[in-house]
């Protein structure tokens, strides 16, 4: 009985020593030497019988090699929280420094180099569309014995100034993908057909075609073109067709840039 009162008072005092431990408080060899302390004192050794005496102190050893085991641990796992917390504060330092780097980067664009993206980015600004005729002004162009290229003088939108109202001719400012539409517009009351072609380069892509008996006749078409660089995409009128147009804007030609294209994705085309 004696042996386990002093069983249970040393481990009152392992528990008391680990919790001051955890809590930043004892070192290992201060527990160690509180635990030695309560083994020795004199008056539960006193009254214990010497074959007592003999089993608590074999008891005690053994006791005393865990509790060092167990502390030993305690005393570890505290170091690698300490790396580990150590490693985390390294890591975000890291990251912070990254992203200041990267806000430094932005934050040293000259004020060219922001007018050359904001130039860029109007280059790619391309569209435009127009009627035949000059506003107020009405009337059919042809028949001719020859094709012609078509002027649609009244300009609506012309940005990027890509188009030619003096010419009738389209000029692609860069490569890319570009919508264009053709509108035509016909009096069959002077039995002349009306028929139109879009042109890229000299190469016929789509045909406009009206032709009826009676009334007014009216037709559109349009493509996707790939162009390259300084091709050209205009509309001619086809040899002994006319067509007609008024303040109402009944034939058209308009285009505009889809999105522009680099050289590795023209060549996958």
């Amino acid at each position: 009985m004696k042996c386990l009162v002093c069983t249970l008072l040393l481990l009152e005092s392992f528990v008391l020593a680990v919790q001051q431990q955890v809590d930043g408080g004892l070192t290992e060899n201060e527990i160690s030497q509180q635990l030695s302390n309560e083994d020795r004192r004199p008056n539960l050794i006193a009254e214990a019988s010497t074959d007592s005496q003999q089993y608590c102190h074999v008891s005690f050893s053994d006791i005393h090699a865990a509790l060092r085991e167990l502390t030993t641990t305690v005393t570890e796992q505290k170091a690698n929280i300490r790396a580990l917390e150590t490693q985390l504060r390294e890591q975000q330092t890291f990251i912070l420094e990254e992203l200041n780097k990267k806000n430094d980067e932005m934050s040293n664009l000259t004020q060219s180099q922001v007018e050359e993206l904001r130039k860029e980015n109007r280059d790619r600004e391309i569209a435009f569309s127009a009627s035949l005729l000059q506003s107020g002004n009405g009337g059919n162009v042809g028949p001719f014995t020859t094709e012609i290229t078509l002027t649609y003088k009244n300009v609506f939108t012309n940005i990027g100034n890509a188009y030619n109202p003096i010419t009738g001719v389209f000029t692609a400012p860069l490569k890319g993908a570009y919508m264009f539409r053709i509108s035509v517009y016909g009096n069959t009351a002077l039995s002349n057909p009306s028929t139109i072609y879009l042109m890229k380069n000299e190469e016929h892509v789509v045909i406009a075609h009206g032709d009826q008996s009676q009334g007014v006749l009216n037709s559109s078409n349009g493509a996707v073109l790939i162009l390259e660089v300084g091709d050209v995409v205009y509309v001619r009128l086809w040899s002994g067709r006319r067509i007609y147009d008024d303040g109402e804007n009944h034939s058209t030609f308009s285009g505009y840039l889809l999105f522009p294209l680099r050289e590795q994705e023209l060549c996958k085309m």
